[in-house]
């Protein structure tokens, strides 16, 4: 399991990061959320990584 949390806004992001973080189920700053650790994950914070705070539970 990975948690993520949302540590930067969105404001002024990219469009396609802005849906990814809340694809995540990421809507407000400083929220978590506890996700499976796969490929589809990884994938999906990689392309965010500027904005999330990721730790493996």
């Amino acid at each position: 399991m990975l948690r993520i949390t949302l540590v930067k806004s969105t404001i002024g992001a990219v469009p396609k990061h802005k849906r990814t973080v809340e694809a995540l189920g990421l809507k407000k700053l400083h929220k978590t959320v506890e996700l499976p650790d796969n490929a589809a994950t990884r994938g999906m914070i990689k392309q965010v990584q500027h904005l999330v705070k990721v730790e493996e539970v």
